[in-house]
């Protein structure tokens, strides 16, 4: 160890990331020492890492972190998570963010301050890639003079932020590629609770429970949306068609609208989520290229819907990988005529059941027709802890069922997961 050059060393301080290993380790030699002050790049403060956290007293932990920064030169990521802090005053804060200002990379903070200090104003106009806030109020964005030239990624979370600011703060990021939005306060001046969002550099979008009545994004280069427990009256995408994976995770939206993205989607992930069919297939009809579809717990607005199956076939010929679960009646079954469809391409198809019974068997037995170059079946399905003997009557039906299906296809590979 006494031959590893100081750079090395510093490195390997740095991957051990939590602050109280990273000064234990330091101190066991005069080179580790110096290894940490001045080749040290990662610091990771997270009231997780050590239980002694929980029991220190406000300035008590901020004298700490202080010491700790102070110690070190050239820091290039710096994580403080304190989730059982309730406030930190002002002034350490602002000392921390100047003191690493300079060489900062990646800032991840989620810690409430007192007086609410502007962590733009302390960051912009320097080299931060990564900015992760939480429990922080963002207010008077000024994007001529708090401009970040070098983010990529920008995290919000329970972050209160009007939508102008928001906007601006979009703007004042030219190269920002992967934007997270989780639970933030929309502060809204008009009661048309309107957001919208343009970026020319945007990749990835992740927003989960936000509740507006509209949101515009305007987004180019946009690959991936995936929106997750969020209410909202309309939604809208603007964007060149750039589209690869869309997801929708328990979502309540009126209307939905990703205009002409739809043409390069390869994934389309869509869950615990109301559709009309016919106006869900016309959105992603001309995605051609689409391998992936998932409609999972879904639920139809017209009693008299169903997914097609046979225009599954025929709008996405690449699919590989179809996941189906939904309540299943009797117009489920009606595959067309025989042998006038097949999903040539689907290897995994994933089945999942809201009532188990003869319906689902034969949905099962039916889908498995349409796959001839299927490798792998995976049913899910939920048992209760107390079943009822008519359950239990149900379950051996359907599994002596399946036994007996898969005999026709011994090149299947069969899983089952239950909960």
């Amino acid at each position: 160890m006494e031959y590893l050059p100081v750079e090395v060393i510093g490195n390997i301080l740095s991957r051990l990331g939590a602050a109280r290993d990273v000064v234990i380790a330091s101190s066991t030699c005069q080179k580790w020492r110096e290894a940490w002050r001045n080749h040290l790049h990662t610091l990771m403060f997270n009231s997780n890492d050590w239980p002694v956290y929980h029991e220190l007293t406000r300035s008590r932990l901020e004298i700490i972190v202080t010491q700790t920064i102070f110690q070190t030169n050239g820091l290039h990521c710096l994580s403080i998570i304190m989730d059982d802090v309730d406030e930190f005053s002002a002034a350490p804060v602002i000392a921390w963010l100047m003191y690493t200002r300079e060489t900062l990379r990646q800032l991840h903070y989620n810690v409430r301050t007192t007086p609410n200090i502007n962590i733009l104003e302390k960051c912009g106009r320097q080299r931060l890639e990564v900015l992760a806030l939480a429990h922080n109020t963002i207010t008077g964005v000024e994007p001529s003079y708090q401009k970040f030239p070098c983010l990529r990624s920008l995290s919000l979370s329970y972050v209160s932020i009007s939508a102008l600011d928001l906007s601006l703060f979009l703007t004042a990021c030219p190269k920002v590629e992967v934007l997270s939005l989780v639970s933030i306060d929309i502060v809204m001046s008009d009661p048309q609770a309107t957001m919208e969002l343009t970026s020319n550099s945007l990749k990835d979008i992740y927003v989960e429970a936000l509740s507006l009545d509209k949101i515009i994004l305007e987004a180019d280069s946009l690959e991936k949306l995936h929106l997750k427990d969020c209410t909202l009256e309309v939604f809208e995408l603007v964007s060149k068609g750039s589209l690869s994976h869309l997801k929708i995770d328990d979502v309540s939206v009126i209307h939905l609208d990703i205009g002409e993205s739809a043409e390069d989607l390869e994934i389309v992930d869509v869950s615990n989520f109301t559709i009309m069919w016919s106006k869900f297939h016309h959105m992603i009809a001309k995605s051609s290229k689409l391998k992936r579809l998932r409609l999972w717990g879904v639920v139809f607005d017209d009693e008299d819907e169903a997914v097609d199956i046979e225009t599954i076939s025929a709008c996405f010929p690449q699919l590989s990988h179809l996941s189906l679960s939904y309540e299943l009646r009797e117009t489920t079954l009606h595959y067309g005529s025989q042998d006038s469809f097949q999903l040539e391409n689907v290897v995994v198809l994933e089945l999942g059941w809201m009532v188990i019974g003869d319906l689902f068997s034969h949905w099962v037995a039916g889908l498995l027709e349409r796959c001839p170059h299927l490798r792998k079946l995976v049913i899910y399905g939920v048992v209760s802890e107390t079943k009822t003997h008519e359950e239990c009557h149900t379950l051996a039906n359907f599994t002596s069922f399946i036994v007996r299906l898969m005999r026709k296809y011994l090149h299947v590979d069969v899983q089952f997961e239950y909960e």
